[in-house]
């Protein structure tokens, strides 16, 4: 098991520059499926998650190849229409491929998804899309199977706007007969990036970042090349790591609009902000001040950022009120971070954070993705030195955050285990 080993108390300053969008590549990463020819792919960072998913596409049938700058995907060989169990549980994306393979093969089969413990994220809405466009569902022994003839446009109204739900039906839809509506679509950048690239492959898709989607079936698509927006959420990770160190940061390649309540709450913790068109630029406080945050469905607040937004407020002057609405157990990391002397106390989706003098270094243990986020932050500002186990959550989405982090003055060991 690998660990990370980080002293605290080292004020962050310098430069940096954003990877590429986990949650943008693992949906356009699905897509290539559809392309039966050559894809050309930019700005994909390489963590365990995009690393998956090219397992899955080379399972497929696909032929991969990566470089320093890019990936090219072949997909003019792909025959098979399942997903492994094996690897459907390490990653919950993986359920994305099902929407690229029924729009491919007019058929799919999978199991349950994996990935990180965070609460109820069923596929319901997935499988209700599905059906809304003509394909038929059948489930037998932990496997659906989705299955039709012909996929026929439809009008699909989502219950709530799930982002993975909107990318499906925007996947299977792209080569129905006629048109398709999908309202109540989550409105994330991420979804419009998918948008962008699929267009650029020839598909004829429009309202991207608005509540309403129109797809009009295309016959085929054509060969492309395509760069993978920055990640916001490491972007705001990356933002509040400087924050909690009162220090300050230039960070590059990142597009501000999609933060835009990350670094309205940044500025009222009493950090200076400087936004340029693809540059922030943050000068924190030598105290941060406390904030109230409310998580809701793009463009509000984002559920990525509430745990990495605790580990910084942990330490801020006064009491801060966090209402988490989009996942009921996202507050696993939180026992973590009272190890360290953080005072929180969770009642429901409610989590209430009375800033203290210090945190001290201690042996935590990652529990997902972003709470492990939230320990590294918290980390940093502690007393003395903190080991984070189980770092493979964090592994999952975000490149070398380590040696990021330690360009600009960290000090972050990771450990490798046997």
């Amino acid at each position: 098991m690998d660990t990370y080993i980080i002293e605290g108390g080292k004020k962050l300053e310098g430069e940096l520059f954003v990877s590429g969008s986990k949650n943008a590549s693992l949906p356009i990463l699905a897509a290539t499926v559809l392309n039966k020819g050559i894809t050309k792919l930019y700005n994909v960072p390489d963590i365990h998650d995009t690393k998956v998913m090219l397992e899955i596409l080379k399972y497929l049938g696909c032929k991969i190849k990566r470089s320093s700058d890019k990936i090219v995907v072949d997909a003019r060989d792909v025959k098979k229409n399942n997903i492994p169990e094996e690897l459907m549980r390490q990653m919950r994306s993986s359920v994305i491929l099902v929407g690229a393979l029924i729009g491919r093969f007019k058929e799919a089969t999978f199991s349950c998804p994996g990935g990180c413990d965070i609460g109820a994220r069923p596929i319901d809405l997935h499988l209700k899309a599905f059906t809304n466009l003509g394909i038929n569902i059948e489930e037998d022994s932990g496997y659906i199977k989705c299955k039709c003839d012909e996929i026929k446009a439809g009008k699909i109204q989502l219950d709530f706007p799930s982002v993975g739900a909107t990318e499906n039906a925007m996947l299977s839809a792209v080569m129905a007969d006629g048109q398709t509506i999908i309202t109540n679509a989550a409105m994330e950048p991420e979804i419009v990036d998918l948008q962008n690239f699929l267009n650029k492959m020839g598909a004829k898709i429009e309202g991207a970042g608005s509540n309403v989607i129109k797809i009009k079936g295309v016959a085929k698509l054509k060969d492309t090349g395509y760069n993978i927006m920055p990640d916001r959420i490491e972007a705001g990770t990356i933002l509040c790591c400087v924050a909690v160190t009162s220090g300050k940061i230039k960070l590059k390649n990142v597009i501000p609009e999609h933060l835009a309540p990350v670094l309205d709450k940044l500025e009222e913790s009493g950090c200076k902000l400087d936004i340029k068109k693809d540059e922030i630029s943050l000068q924190a406080p030598k105290k941060l001040k406390a904030v109230d945050i409310k998580t809701m469905p793009y463009p509000g607040f984002p559920t990525d950022m509430q745990s990495i937004f605790v580990g910084m407020i942990s330490i801020a002057k006064g009491t801060s009120v966090i209402i988490e609405n989009i996942f009921e157990n996202r507050y696993k990391y939180t026992n973590e971070l009272k190890r360290m002397g953080a005072n929180i106390i969770i009642e429901g989706r409610t989590a209430v954070i009375k800033g203290v003098r210090k945190l001290s270094g201690v042996t935590v243990n990652a529990t997902d993705l972003r709470g492990g986020a939230a320990l590294i932050v918290a980390a940093l500002v502690a007393k003395g030195k903190t080991k984070i186990c189980n770092i493979e959550y964090i592994l999952r989405g975000y490149e070398n955050i380590d040696k990021k982090l330690n360009t600009i003055g960290a000090k972050i060991v990771k450990e490798v285990g046997v």
